[in-house]
């Protein structure tokens, strides 16, 4: 095996070629939806067209979109694609309302799975002598086993430790010799502040040296404090359970975008308002088809996630595309009196200030008439410690924030340690408005 590449002849395979393989599929996997699951045969019926319609990659606009509400209004089962005793593994999304996005895997599904994970794990610096740990929940949610199945492939010991009971998973890290730490990057920045108040020194106490983290968006200013508060190298995971779970696409060592395994997903950008295709390059709403998923399969699968997507050859000599650091969700835009504000933007401006911590909480709430826009945020203990003039510290992140999102919001600065700590994916956002929390 290449010491740079877990499938060489995949992963640098020419761009032209790799269109070629992708339509083979792509055409395979349309006639194989048509026939196998009324969902699509319907949806396909109501647009006037058939398989056979299809003889582009281009084509692939003239397919219906495919989106959440979907998944759900045909709970638990209804577009799984071949006989339910061919199902081996069944996995759910988090969602809090309404009926749960089920991922049925079949076989081969399992087999891709595993596979893609095991390449993602190796493009990141993983090999058969390190030790994983893996502090994703086990269970309905993929993150766990999907990380889990990948580290097994490869031959890497793995510490199924699962979410919670943050002291005992330092002492595990430390006395097994962790070497690959793999959680949500807020249970990360968690695990660095425990590690703090329980004296443990990540860089002389652990032999961490790679963490993958994902389930949530995270900005390059949180990336730069867990390198630094940790000593590693920090890569970023991207997955949906509609698709398979985490190992849609990773980071390599470049840092430079997250490569998408496109022999086995197709991808295109889009306008989230008008769902008109974008070119490679322009900012848009990710929509991924899965060519290769048998259990439940997936054609244009509308994210909500925004990106750009690069197309050029990789430094590292990957000609997979590269999406970019998500930076939102067109479905967790907040609006507020009436302007669009992502969370991510707001995170950008308090983490370009030394000064405060990278815990923070954004409230919004309508007790009369207009919206009240807040943000608590954490000074550092550091700031504490010094002579700092809080309310010019206050005037300037509204500034900023100002100049950022077009809002001045109110700023609560607050000692470490106030805001509610998780062990699993932070909750940034408070919306009031209409009595959800």
């Amino acid at each position: 095996m290449n010491e740079t590449y877990w499938n060489e002849k995949i992963e640098t395979m020419p761009r032209e070629e790799l269109r070629k393989h992708q339509f083979r599929l792509l055409k395979e996997k349309i006639k194989f939806c048509y026939e196998k699951t009324a969902f699509y045969r319907n949806k396909f019926k109501k647009a006037g067209i058939t398989p056979e319609n299809i003889k582009t990659l281009e084509d692939i606009q003239k397919i219906p979109f495919t989106v959440k509400n979907d998944l759900r209004d045909n709970y638990p089962l209804g577009m799984v694609a071949v006989n339910l005793d061919e199902i081996v593994e069944i996995h759910a999304s988090s969602g809090t309302t309404g009926n749960p996005i089920i991922g049925a895997y079949s076989k081969s599904d399992m087999e891709v799975w595993q596979e893609l994970m095991a390449r993602s794990l190796y493009t990141t610096g993983v090999r058969r002598q390190d030790v994983t740990h893996i502090a994703y929940g086990y269970g309905l949610f993929t993150g766990g086993l999907g990380f889990h199945y990948g580290a097994q492939k490869i031959g890497a010991a793995i510490i199924p430790a699962g979410g919670g009971m943050t002291q005992r998973q330092i002492k595990l890290m430390k006395d097994l010799g962790t070497t690959v730490l793999c959680c949500t990057p807020s249970f990360a920045v968690y695990l660095a502040e425990t590690m703090i108040k329980e004296g443990v020194n990540p860089r002389k106490d652990l032999k961490l040296r790679i963490g993958l983290f994902g389930a949530e968006p995270w900005s390059e200013r949180i990336r730069e404090r867990i390198e630094s508060e940790l000593g590693i190298d920090a890569f970023d995971v991207y997955g949906l359970t509609e698709l398979c779970g985490p190992g849609v696409s990773i980071e390599c060592t470049e840092h430079n975008g997250l490569h998408i395994w496109e022999d086995h997903f197709l991808v295109e950008t889009i306008d989230p308002n008008t769902g008109e295709v974008l070119p490679a390059g322009e900012e848009g709403e990710l929509v991924f088809t899965a060519l290769t998923k048998t259990g439940l399969p997936i054609l244009r699968y509308r994210t909500r996630d925004i990106s750009v997507i690069d197309k050029e050859k990789c430094a590292c000599g990957r000609t997979h595309c590269r999406m970019m650091r998500v930076r939102g969700r067109s479905d967790d835009m907040l609006i507020i009196r009436g302007v669009n504000v992502f969370p991510s933007q707001v995170e950008y401006v308090l983490l370009g200030f030394p000064e405060l911590a990278s815990q923070y909480q954004i409230v919004i709430d309508r007790p009369e008439a207009l919206d009240v826009f807040s943000i608590k945020v954490e000074l550092t203990e550091k700031t504490l410690q010094t002579q700092v003039d809080l309310t010019a510290l206050k005037s300037k992140i509204i500034e900023k924030m100002h100049n950022v999102i077009g809002l001045s919001p109110i700023i609560e600065l607050v000692k470490p340690g106030e805001i509610p700590r998780t062990e699993g994916k932070a909750k940034r956002v408070l919306d009031l408005r209409s009595g959800k929390i």
